[in-house]
């Protein structure tokens, strides 16, 4: 494939921030914008190359190889819905796949519309998929890679603090190492904690996973923002790791060798400095698959499988029950 013709549909901070230098700067990438804010497709256009269009319909008859759906999540099902009926090749989602009210409030029609959507693009043959940039983050990668040149074996248990803002993620790291979900029993506080405008009370949740590992997962919005947003660790069968937000330091506990190593960032580099390269990194590998024909890193269903566990938390929370996911609010 020769010059990508790529469509971006939201052309706020997000986009601007951390989508639009980097595809700017790739001289095989041609950009078309689409705002419900004429003015700012026009200023995109002007500020990194391309042209903007007056209509998604436009955008679409221009012939995009594939579409960037960088809109905020509350107006994220209406554009998806809208490039459907002009059946597009392939949409790239920012997370959450849908939330109408937020994505610190997701909710269980969120689901029910995220799976509406990935329906609609299987039965025309658009390929989706989902950022999901902490994925890239350099400690993530480098667990994937130890992990499985030192033979962990299966993860046997989880455990995590994150922060609201991080929440999405840390779901989706959790499939990312440890795999789906499978069931899940959720207790909700009755105090409601605030900070950097959300309104929410705190979770913890109990899982299992389809492959019979174990896990804990609180959620909160009390945690300050100049420490660490999220902990995670993660226990193997042959070793251990955990890290603590984009900027911590990662532990890597090898019971084979009997070691336990720490790697950490420069000192210079800081939170934001992670955050800005994981997208970079996350688009890199998005444009590579396309160009090699070969499937997204992050198919759009694992954006599906975060809404089912968002939903089968409020169903726990409201129900007093486990919910197995898989019965409660099947996939297909």
């Amino acid at each position: 494939m020769s010059t990508l013709k790529i469509g971006v549909v939201g052309t706020g901070n997000v986009a601007q921030k951390n989508y639009l230098p980097f595809l700017a700067r790739d001289a095989e990438v041609s950009l078309g914008y689409y705002s419900r804010t004429a003015d700012k497709a026009q200023a995109c256009a002007t500020q990194f190359g391309g042209r903007a269009f007056g209509s998604v319909g436009e955008l679409m008859a221009w012939e995009p190889d594939m579409v960037l759906v960088l809109t905020r999540e509350t107006q994220r099902l209406e554009a998806a819905l809208a490039l459907l009926e002009h059946a597009p090749r392939r949409l790239f989602f920012e997370k959450p796949l849908t939330a109408r009210l937020g994505q610190e409030k997701v909710e269980e029609q969120d689901f029910i519309d995220g799976r509406e959507v990935l329906r609609r693009a299987a039965a025309i043959g658009c390929e989706t998929a989902m950022v999901f940039n902490y994925r890239f983050f350099d400690h993530a990668q480098l667990v994937r890679r130890l992990a499985a040149e030192r033979d962990f074996g299966q993860v046997l248990e989880v455990a995590g603090l994150v922060h609201y803002a991080c929440w999405s993620h840390a779901i989706d790291l959790i499939h990312f190492f440890a795999g789906p979900l499978a069931q899940i029993t959720a207790l909700q506080s009755s105090a409601v904690r605030s900070g950097k405008g959300m309104q929410v009370e705190d979770v913890t949740a109990a899982f299992r996973t389809e492959g019979d590992a174990v896990g804990t997962l609180i959620g909160t919005s009390a945690l300050p923002w100049e420490f660490a947003l999220f902990e995670l660790s993660f226990n193997c069968e042959r070793g251990r790791f955990r890290w603590q937000d984009l900027d911590g330091d990662l532990e890597v506990m090898d019971a084979r060798r009997g070691t336990c190593e720490r790697y950490a960032i420069p000192r210079h580099r800081s939170r934001w400095d992670q955050y800005n390269k994981s997208f970079e990194q996350s688009l890199a590998a998005y444009l590579a698959s396309i160009r090699n024909n070969q499937p997204p890193p992050v198919p759009g269903r694992f954006g599906l499988l975060e809404l089912q566990v968002e939903a089968g938390l409020k169903r726990s929370i409201a129900q007093g029950r486990p919910v197995v996911l898989g019965d409660d609010f099947p996939l297909n």
